[in-house]
C-alpha cells in the first residue's frame, strides 16, 4: 500500500504502517491520523513524540501495558492511564499511536 503525501508516495504495509521509518515527518503522521479519523492535539503529539524517543532508546515499540508505565513516569500518573490514553488514541493506544509515530507494530499486538 501507499500514500500521497505533499506529492510524495509513501509505503505502507497492508495495515498502513510505514514500510521505511525513515520517511517520516509530521505531515506524514498528520496523514495517517487522518486516514484513522483523528484529529492530532498537542496531547497526540506529546505521545507519539514519546514513542519516537522510546524506540529510539530500546529499538521496540512497546506494548499498551509497557506503554502506559513509561508514559506515567516521564509524564506523570494523569497520563499514564489506560482511560486517558484510549481517548486519544480509541483504536488502541499503541498500535494507533505506533502507526502514527511511523514505528512498527508494537509486539504483541494482534
Amino acid at each position: 500500500m501507499a500514500l500521497e503525501v505533499g506529492g510524495k508516495t509513501v509505503e505502507t504495509d497492508e495495515e498502513g504502517y510505514l514500510e521505511n521509518r525513515d520517511e517520516w515527518n509530521m505531515d506524514i503522521a498528520n496523514a495517517i491520523a487522518v486516514a484513522e479519523n483523528l484529529e492530532m492535539s498537542d496531547s497526540h503529539w506529546e505521545v507519539v513524540n514519546f514513542l519516537r524517543e522510546y524506540y529510539e532508546e530500546y529499538q521496540i515499540a512497546p506494548a499498551v501495558r509497557v506503554l502506559t508505565k513509561a508514559i506515567g513516569k516521564k509524564l506523570g500518573k494523569d497520563k499514564g492511564n489506560s482511560k486517558y490514553l484510549y481517548e486519544l488514541f480509541p483504536y488502541g493506544p499503541a498500535k494507533q499511536a505506533c502507526k502514527i509515530a511511523g514505528l512498527p507494530k508494537p509486539t504483541g499486538c494482534v
